[in-house]
């Protein structure tokens, strides 16, 4: 067992320090102070830093420490760490570790007995959840999926009976076609899609995955929330509408009207139903 007094101790700390997701005044004024206190400060891209730490006239020794060199940066901040120094880890936006490089040099202080601090601040899965509507009693982050989509077919199945909000990040290039994973694997849940947090464009986009799935313009950094399983969910297999309103057509019903048919039978949106049939027939 090990028992940590953070503002007891008097030796090198690493302080874990959340930074601005997007409106620079987040940063707080304690994690203004712990960045001028410290001897160095990691982070993922010293050129990203370097902006935001002159814009609060912080000038330090930048050591850079991301996904690419985790283990032998880990060696050399221990070491640094060890000498005495105290240490500040930045990611380049939001909280170190929560989806992003820290975790190796956390192990290894504490491993250490050297005493790891956060500093609170900005995070933008929890800004997201609390103003998505969803429940926000329970929930899981699970950060950001796989980029192959068999995988996240994969990695959705092992979450679909859970009962909690789930929390994903996702880049925009890829949003669309998780929203139709999601929708195939967990049917028609309710959702949100964050949007530029904090930012000039932040937008809150609220429905369900398959009204979602059918958005062509999301851009920016975007936090997904999906609601969780209720036990009299009915999942749809949009896939097998998909091919019942082919067949249908392939017999000379007319597309309009085998996706109304379709529409009745699942109890499903005409409208939407229409819009995701024609932007999915090809693929």
């Amino acid at each position: 067992m090990k028992r940590q007094s953070s503002f007891l101790a008097n030796g090198p700390t690493l302080y874990l320090v959340a930074t601005p997701i997007g409106n620079l005044q987040e940063l707080s004024p304690r994690a203004i102070e712990v960045l001028n206190s410290v001897e160095y400060i990691a982070c993922e891209d010293t050129r990203n830093s370097k902006k935001l730490l002159t814009h609060f006239n912080i000038h330090k020794n930048l050591l850079a420490y991301h996904n690419f060199n985790e283990d032998v940066s880990t060696k050399g901040l221990m070491e640094l760490l060890l000498a005495g120094k105290s240490i500040a880890l930045i990611s380049d936006a939001g909280y170190p570790l929560v989806s992003d490089p820290g975790y190796n040099i956390v192990k290894a202080a504490i491993n250490a007995d050297i005493p790891v601090v956060a500093i609170s601040g900005p995070n933008a899965a929890l800004d997201a959840l609390v103003v998505s509507g969803l429940d926000s009693r329970h929930y899981l982050f699970y950060g950001f999926l796989s980029p192959k989509t068999s995988a996240v077919v994969k990695e959705l199945t092992s979450l679909r009976e859970l009962p909690y909000t789930l929390i994903f990040y996702e880049a925009p290039h890829r949003i669309q076609k998780t929203l139709k994973t999601a929708l195939t694997v967990l049917g028609n849940r309710q959702a949100v899609v964050a949007r530029e947090l904090t930012k000039l464009h932040e937008e809150i986009i609220r429905g369900d995955l398959l009204s979602l799935s059918l958005l062509d313009d999301l851009k920016g950094e975007i936090v997904l929330l999906i609601e969780g399983y209720k036990a009299d969910d009915v999942i749809i297999d949009y896939s097998k509408i998909m091919a019942h309103i082919d067949a249908d057509v392939k017999t000379g019903i007319k597309a309009k009207d085998a996706i109304n048919e379709a529409a009745k039978k699942w109890n499903i949106s005409k409208n939407e139903l229409y819009n995701y049939y024609h932007q999915n027939k090809n693929q």
